[in-house]
């Protein structure tokens, strides 16, 4: 969308030391925006491990960028509302037998609430940004958040929480961009991070050992993997919370000459359930339930929506029926691989968002193993 700039109109970047947020504050300088930046330091580092602490490096990163664009930068620390929001509900989520998408929660809790609220109500902004590659449109009153335009790099999927009022505070100038082009406006004006790679892994605790650093925080508990097939024991797995549904690798399977695939998680009996991959059809869902779904700008009560869906943020869209009751039951028009409780089903119009919820249960598109 076009931006009309009042004069001294005051803008926060949510600035992380990566590429895409230093674009994002020098197109909003270049606007005209009276811009300011604030790095968060969303988790305490643990070095026990003599695991390097990448945040240090993160903030020098970000204060080299404010130094050559000549903006200020804040430094805040919002560790405590991160383990509380967002880490907490995480590892319930774990050990709930569930596979949670912790930077869906962070952008719920962090960056569009916590964020927003400091950058308004201290730092008397009238706007926030950020460096995700998604579209905002107005229309008439209403706000829409849009697909980026990079295909790739279109981060809706992880927007989809976000509210009407929290949209109206916000600007995305990367939805218009391609990631390439970032970076080569990037090394144009020498922003010495203009390689840096981009960031991975658990929202801002950054690149560790997935399993090293989980069972700081819950207990191994191993138990039997099974082969669906013939109900024998072929493996022990370590914890049920380190495996999700559709996984293939690093299952511990004892002679594993054969390619196996997570089919199935039963936690009171704490026995890993998978299946051998010519089989992996029985994998697929033919639809799925989903807990309350939050809609970005629809008010109309609809019993039932055709849309597409998307339930990991680079799947290709699925056309489906949704029916909108207590138990919202969503229909694929194509079967759709490895359906897992925790995850988020995402609503599209085209290249509009509507919104989305987590998945409760799926179901499988063959019943009969």
């Amino acid at each position: 969308m076009k931006y009309k700039i009042i004069k001294q109109q005051k803008i926060i970047v949510a600035l992380s030391g990566g590429v895409d947020s230093s674009i994002t504050a020098w197109i909003l300088k270049k606007l005209g925006f009276n811009v300011e930046c604030v790095f968060m330091k969303n988790w305490e580092e643990d070095n026990n491990n003599n695991e390097k602490c990448y945040y240090k490096q993160d903030y020098l990163d970000a204060k080299n960028v404010c130094k050559k664009l000549k903006i200020k930068l804040h430094k805040v620390n919002f560790s405590y509302e991160y383990w509380e929001k967002v880490f907490k509900i995480f590892i319930k989520e774990l050990k709930n037998n569930k596979t949670p998408n912790p930077d869906i929660i962070c952008n719920e809790e962090i960056k569009f609430n916590i964020f927003l609220k400091f950058s308004i109500k201290i730092l008397k902004a009238d706007f926030i940004s950020t460096g995700h590659y998604v579209i905002k449109k107005r229309k008439k009153n209403i706000f829409l958040l849009l697909k980026g335009i990079d295909e790739k790099k279109d981060q809706s999927y992880f927007l989809h929480k976000i509210t009407q009022k929290q949209l109206q505070k916000s600007i995305f100038p990367l939805g218009n961009f391609y990631k390439k082009k970032v970076r080569e406006i990037a090394l144009n004006i020498k922003i010495k991070n203009a390689k840096k790679k981009d960031s991975t892994g658990i929202c801002f605790i950054g690149k560790k050992k997935y399993k090293n650093f989980i069972k700081k925080y819950i207990k191994n508990k191993p138990g039997n993997i099974i082969n669906i097939e013939n109900k024998k024991i072929i493996g022990i797995h370590k914890g049920l919370f380190y495996y999700t549904i559709g996984q293939r690798k690093n299952l511990n399977i004892i002679n594993n000459n054969k390619s196996y695939y997570v089919i199935k998680k039963k936690k009171k009996k704490n026995e890993l359930i998978v299946i051998q991959g010519k089989k992996k059809k029985y994998i697929y869902s033919k639809g799925a339930y989903v807990k309350k779904i939050y809609f970005i700008h629809l008010n109309k009560k609809y019993k039932r929506i055709f849309c597409k869906i998307k339930t990991r943020s680079q799947q290709k869209e699925v056309k489906c029926k949704l029916k909108i009751k207590k138990k919202n039951k969503i229909i694929f028009e194509k079967p759709i691989f490895a359906i897992t409780p925790g995850q988020s089903i995402v609503l599209y119009k085209k290249n509009i968002c509507l919104g989305g919820g987590v998945i409760t249960k799926n179901i499988p598109y063959f019943s009969n193993i």
